[in-house]
């Protein structure tokens, strides 16, 4: 994996195909490698270039135990653009990534031809305080969870009922959430950083066509705030995928690949 110096610090990506590039930006926690599986390959098949990048925070680009805000996180996502030659180009968010991406369209709207938004949120509400709270509370405390234990408790906040109901589906899910695991204190500068102020005022300034991506069983960032952020940018549109928890994207691939690649090419009904 290349790792370049940008704003300071190292910055890891990975560069996938060839044709029109995709910038990819993950969630709290997440290293680039997280798209690997369903969304790399389907842009590539779709005649993309995937550039998946691991955020500040995560190994091996630097962990910077200083703190940073969003804004370095949104800086970092644009020197990668200029770095890459790839301006304007299609940027792909999840999670606090689609956070990041959006203060990038307020900071840089012309590094941006197309934006997806997955899961993402302009405001923090009651319930993202709250468990923001608690991640941060555990991480600090340097308790470590029981890998079963801590594996079925991220089944519950970010599958949906139906692969919950799902017996083999959900054996296999479990075994890869035990294995891979969830170390809050190695992710800790990013922990907060989605803790946001009503941001959406700036956002109806924005005027990079986007799609907004919810997912129907999302208990993390519940639909109806990705709504909020799809009504606030004028050239945005809104889709649901339903039968999908927080991770909608890994849990219903098919369904999120063709919603961004038919974004990508025109598709209105996309």
């Amino acid at each position: 994996m290349p790792v370049i110096r940008i704003n300071g610090i190292k910055l890891s990506y990975d560069d996938h195909g060839a044709g029109e590039p995709v910038v990819m930006v993950t969630g709290t926690g997440a290293p680039g490698r997280i798209w690997r599986t369903h969304q790399v390959p389907a842009l590539k098949r779709a005649g993309y270039r995937a550039i998946t990048v691991d955020n500040r925070g995560i190994a091996p680009s630097d962990l910077c135990p200083d703190g940073f805000t969003l804004a370095d996180m949104a800086a970092d996502v644009a020197g990668l653009i200029e770095h890459l030659g790839a301006a304007p180009c299609r940027v792909v968010g999840f999670s606090l990534g689609a956070i990041i991406v959006q203060e990038l369209l307020v900071a840089r709207p012309e590094l941006v031809g197309q934006a997806v938004l997955m899961a993402t949120t302009g405001r923090t509400d009651t319930l993202l305080r709250a468990m923001t709270a608690a991640d941060v509370e555990l991480a600090d405390s340097g308790i470590r969870l029981p890998p079963r234990y801590a594996a079925y408790v991220q089944a519950l906040q970010n599958l949906s009922p139906e692969t919950l109901s799902d017996d083999e589906q959900l054996q296999d899910w479990l075994g890869v959430f035990e294995m891979s695991g969830v170390d809050l204190s190695a992710a800790r500068g990013q922990l907060g950083l989605e803790l946001i102020p009503d941001r959406l005022p700036e956002y109806r300034n924005i005027d990079v066509p986007c799609l907004v991506i919810g997912f129907g069983d999302d208990l993390i960032v519940r639909p109806a705030l990705a709504r909020e952020v799809a009504a606030a940018i004028p050239a945005a549109r809104y889709t649901e995928i339903p039968g999908c928890g927080h991770y909608g994207y890994l849990e219903k691939p098919e369904a999120v690949n063709s919603a961004i690649v038919d974004f990508f090419a025109g598709d209105p009904e996309g």
